[in-house]
């Protein structure tokens, strides 16, 4: 039986024969990403904006009154709630941001959460209470910073990483990448304004790790092929390294991509941001490998001489004294 190949052993597409022009769409959706961000802001779950969350089931109905919910909420005159199924059908999950002198006070934000139960339960005899969490306005600025410090981190630390296992270039092209990445996301959930909770901030991290381990495949390749083609230029190498690692690629994200897209379809409401994030991070990472990471090579000044080991001085008066030229 003949195996699936999805890309022939004989790929020669010259990926970097386009690498100006989508160089250039690329700084243009990071620009436009971070316009959304500071023009739109993001939609701050109850995690980052502060505010309550009920959990609650509805025991003797197939699914939640979702609608009637967030109307009831509503008029109790707390803001528009944000009211998604939980689970099962019959699970909900109501948040609403409270007001910052009402959340930083825990009597006070009790007394609107009490005031929101006792309107569920008047108006739907099988309401069941499951859950009832507070975040203070405080707590919620020290998630964001937190945040804020945990996304740093990870991208600092790879461009470390890649910068220690092969050279400085090849460190500041991986960081490159994760910016593209992680400013591409954010601008989607600052377009569509879908919650922006901890959840996120995981999907987000897990992009980071797989944009990573894509750059990573394509930066050793390269390594090897410039130890190897050493008066091939360097564009080719660059093209030829892409293509020799363009099947583990397209594999790997399919089988990705086979998992997360029912999961996006078909999946709970909870789930849809965290699955959304990293489906479109998938996309990404892999663009951001093959037209960010490996063209920036070149205009860094990478070049066939970069992972020859240089002659010491005492190597040299070595080998002239054992009259080597």
């Amino acid at each position: 039986m003949k195996l699936l190949k999805l890309v022939p052993d004989d790929t020669n597409i010259k990926f970097l024969k386009w690498r100006v022009p989508f160089f250039l769409v690329s700084i243009l959706l990071i620009a436009a990403s971070w316009a959304l961000v500071f023009t739109q802001g993001l939609n701050y779950g109850v995690d980052f904006a502060g505010g309550l969350e009920i959990r609650a089931t509805f025991t003797e109905s197939a699914q939640a009154p979702v609608t009637e919910l967030r109307n009831d909420v509503a008029q109790l005159g707390y803001g528009d709630p944000v009211v998604q199924r939980f689970g099962e059908d019959n699970q909900v999950s109501i948040r609403v941001r409270l007001p910052d002198e009402v959340s930083a006070d825990k009597d006070a934000a009790q007394q609107a959460a009490n005031a929101i139960v006792a309107e569920l339960r008047t108006n739907y005899p099988d309401f069941r209470l499951d859950g009832n969490d507070n975040v203070s306005g405080k707590v919620s600025g020290e998630f964001r910073q937190d945040a804020i410090f945990a996304l740093v981190a990870a991208m600092l630390a790879v461009a470390i990483y890649i910068w220690i296992r092969f050279e400085w270039q090849f460190g500041v092209g991986g960081l490159f990448a994760l910016f593209h990445d992680v400013s591409l996301t954010l601008g989607m959930f600052a377009l569509f304004q879908m919650e922006f909770s901890l959840q996120i901030i995981a999907a987000i991290l897990a992009i980071i790790g797989y944009s990573l381990n894509d750059t990573i495949v394509v930066y050793d390749r390269i390594r090897e092929n410039l130890k190897k083609y050493r008066k091939m230029a360097l564009p080719e190498l660059l093209d030829l390294s892409v293509n020799e690692t363009l099947a583990r690629t397209v594999m790997t994200s399919l089988t990705l991509l086979i998992a997360l897209v029912p999961l996006l379809l078909f999946g709970p409401a909870s789930l849809f941001g965290l699955t959304a994030a990293i489906t479109l991070g998938i996309f990404v990472g892999t663009y951001s490998s093959i037209y960010m990471a490996a063209p920036l090579l070149v205009w860094l000044g990478v070049n066939s001489n970069s992972f020859v080991p240089q002659e010491s001085v005492a190597d040299r008066q070595e080998r002239i004294a054992r009259g080597e030229v």
